[in-house]
């Protein structure tokens, strides 16, 4: 049996014995175990301009004073329909048909009013005029014949009307009339619109419309080879009311032109221009981290370890973000690979 005294002495030169082999091994051994070299992108950040924009669905829509709703003149019937929702039509093209019997009949009896009407004014002329009848009767004779005067003109307007025709060179938007149903003034038949004269209506919050400005550059449509599938616009107005439905603000865009061909209600992605930075700082949007309410990004030294650095994201736009605080020119940021590592992870070029 070891005495107590042996046993203290084989501790004391086992502990000596560890230490000495850490004090040989190589320094920084021991750092680079726990923090290994990694393998990652890296961009140099150099100031150069960014463009601040707004992505946004927008609805293709007519321009007021571009459409027309028709409605029959009077109860009547379906007679005939001459068209259908889509159609291109001209100025005057007749659209629907409507039963002209009771049209007719109605301008006849205003014919007879008004020839009625012309007896007794006539009548009531020669009284005044021999001073047997007092004046006011020939006033209310007089009045009498303008009613009917009026009276027959709306006659023969609604047997004008009879078939709608369209007022304008457009498209047919809506069409409900059918052939042999009953309508009324208060039945919108079919309606027009011209679709040369539309606009694109983008709904945007009430922090992006407080960006946006009267005359700002919009990019319409989604672009394919060559930009073929974008039309250029311009904002035209912002509503100043938000939209109690959807917490919404308009943009009213008015298109340029363009080889799109936009057709009415059809939805359509839209960038509006917000601001053009000239020297913005710019990383990837693979180069952020998510740190709390917001980002940071790996700087790179000079010694290839790289450090954390907290940044302010004041913009975005597809797979590029612009940075208002935390890096400066000539600094170099890990791109692609920045979350796999830490604070002092030494780091190599991507393996070829």
């Amino acid at each position: 049996m070891r005495s107590d005294t042996q046993l203290r002495a084989v501790r004391v030169a086992s502990m000596l014995m560890v230490a000495m082999v850490f004090a040989c091994s190589a320094p920084g051994e021991e750092e680079e175990e726990l923090h290994p070299a990694v393998s990652v992108g890296t961009i140099v950040v150099e100031p150069r301009a960014f463009t601040e924009t707004i992505d946004a669905i927008g609805t293709v829509e007519v321009r007021a004073g571009h459409s027309a709703a028709l409605s029959a003149p009077a109860p009547t019937r379906v007679t005939a329909v001459m068209t259908a929702v889509g159609e291109r039509v001209r100025k005057g093209a007749a659209l629907v048909e409507l039963e002209r019997a009771v049209f007719e009949a109605a301008a006849s009896s205003a014919e007879a009013a008004l020839l009625s009407a012309q007896q007794a004014y006539d009548r009531a002329d020669r009284l005044v005029q021999a001073g047997i009848a007092p004046k006011r009767d020939l006033d209310q004779a007089a009045a009498e014949l303008a009613v009917a005067r009026s009276n027959l003109e709306s006659a023969r307007r609604a047997v004008d009307l009879a078939v709608l025709r369209s007022p304008i060179a457009g498209v047919v938007t809506r069409l409900s009339a059918q052939l042999g149903a009953a309508v009324d003034e208060s039945q919108v038949l079919v309606e027009i619109a011209d679709p040369q004269a539309i606009d694109v209506v983008i709904q945007v919050t009430s922090a992006d419309a407080a960006r946006v400005r009267i005359g700002a550059a919009v990019a319409i449509g989604a672009p394919g080879e060559g930009d073929e599938g974008v039309t250029a616009g311009r904002v035209v107005d912002i509503s100043g009311v938000v939209d109690t439905v959807t917490r919404s603000v308009a943009v009213r865009v008015r298109p340029a032109g363009g080889t799109h061909p936009m057709r009415i209600g059809e939805s359509v992605p839209a960038v509006i221009t917000v601001a053009v930075h000239q020297a913005a700082m710019v990383v990837p949007t693979d180069a952020l981290v998510p740190e709390g309410d917001g980002f940071r990004v790996f700087v790179v030294d000079a010694d290839s370890v790289a450090h954390a650095r907290a940044v302010t994201v004041k913009a975005r736009r597809g797979a590029e973000a612009m940075i208002s605080e935390g890096l400066k020119a000539g600094e170099r940021v890990v791109t692609s690979g920045a979350y796999g590592i830490d604070e002092g992870t030494k780091v190599l070029p991507p393996k070829p």
